[in-house]
């Protein structure tokens, strides 16, 4: 099934990507690309029982491109690739399309959104699709079953579907803008109010031209970013032609860093003191022999303490014998383990009375 679904989500993206290419939200070019591609194919093959979970498998992969993070137009053709499919499927009755309960409110703006810019195709696919009753809510976006893993391998995004940053244009909307020209008139007739004639020009604390000059410079800073988007378009086609040599510049680097590992890795440094009775050293004679492709280092293994005390400290026979003698307080301090042996004596008296 991983294999089936890396497929199916490959072919999404490829009919995905050429919607994109025609900067158009209309259906009629969705299925004209659809039937150039003859997707509605991709269910032929499966027979039986497994139509049920092929079909499952499909509107799965397809209903993520129709939820953020993707840009606008990839959630349109999301949302064409999702009732094409339903309305294609082999499975009879129709498999639903599952929808967790959390991503409802992102498919409400995204009607709202569609009805403001009037995109009649998407509003009516969608309201198509909630008239046949096509989705399922559930609480999960995937099927929770006993014994299954807890996290599944996220398959990567594609960064061309996804929706650039806008949040400039998200603050600035034309909500705010028109609770701010209100509040600035408010401001104006309470300050005419309070204040003369004469004082109304020196409290003035807000510019006059605020809302205007905010959406000018939304504006600006949208058609700057379109502008930086083409040039990065076109910088990476003129660049394709010096991957290779970028390439070998890497390499070279590359080379250069490990050459300077190894000769810094070949120094012996010195230990500290405290490890000083594991300290690694080199092998003189590996240099003076000729390179080799041996490491070159020697574990040298130094004696041991009482084997040091007996190469330095010598001992006189007296002191030897003096200290091999056992003293009186080692005797009070050690413990005798061979008991005396008691000897039983027999009385006179007894025998004489047996005799």
């Amino acid at each position: 099934m991983d294999e089936s679904r890396k497929r199916v989500k490959s072919d999404c993206e490829e009919l995905l990507s050429r919607f994109q290419t025609t900067d158009s939200v209309r259906f009629e070019i969705f299925s004209k690309i659809w039937r150039e591609m003859k997707f509605s194919e991709i269910f032929y093959g499966t027979v039986g029982h497994k139509k049920r979970a092929f079909s499952q498998l499909i509107l799965d992969t397809a209903s993520r491109f129709f939820l953020p993070p993707f840009s606008f137009q990839i959630r349109v053709g999301g949302l064409y690739l999702l009732y094409s499919l339903y309305k294609c499927q082999t499975a009879s009755p129709p498999e639903q399309i599952r929808l967790a309960l959390k991503d409802w409110e992102d498919i409400k703006k995204f009607e709202k959104d569609a009805v403001d810019a009037e995109h009649l195709d998407a509003v009516y696919i969608l309201r198509q699709l909630m008239f046949q009753k096509a989705f399922h809510f559930t609480a999960m976006p995937t099927l929770l079953a006993f014994r299954k893993k807890r996290k599944l391998e996220k398959s990567p995004l594609c960064e061309e579907f996804l929706e650039r940053a806008s949040r400039p244009q998200e603050l600035i909307n034309i909500e705010l803008l028109d609770e701010l020209s209100n509040i600035h008139d408010l401001y104006d007739k309470l300050k005419m109010s309070v204040t003369s004639k004469s004082e109304q020009n020196s409290a003035n604390l807000i510019r006059k031209d605020l809302v205007p000059q905010l959406r000018s410079t939304v504006v600006d800073f949208y058609k700057w970013q379109q502008r930086k988007s083409s040039q990065e378009g076109t910088n990476e086609d003129e660049e394709s032609g010096e991957g290779t040599s970028t390439q070998q510049e890497c390499s070279k680097r590359a080379d250069r860093l490990a050459s300077i590992k190894s000769k810094a890795y070949g120094q012996a440094t010195e230990a500290c003191k405290s490890r000083r009775h594991r300290q690694v050293e080199l092998d003189a004679t590996s240099h003076e022999a000729g390179p080799s492709h041996s490491s070159g280092y020697i574990r040298i293994t130094k004696p041991s303490l009482k084997a040091r005390t007996r190469l330095n400290v010598h001992i006189t026979d007296d002191m030897l014998t003096d200290a091999i003698a056992t003293t009186r307080l080692s005797r009070l301090t050690a413990l005798d383990f061979v008991p005396e042996a008691k000897q039983r004596t027999k009385t006179p008296s007894h025998e004489e009375d047996h005799s």
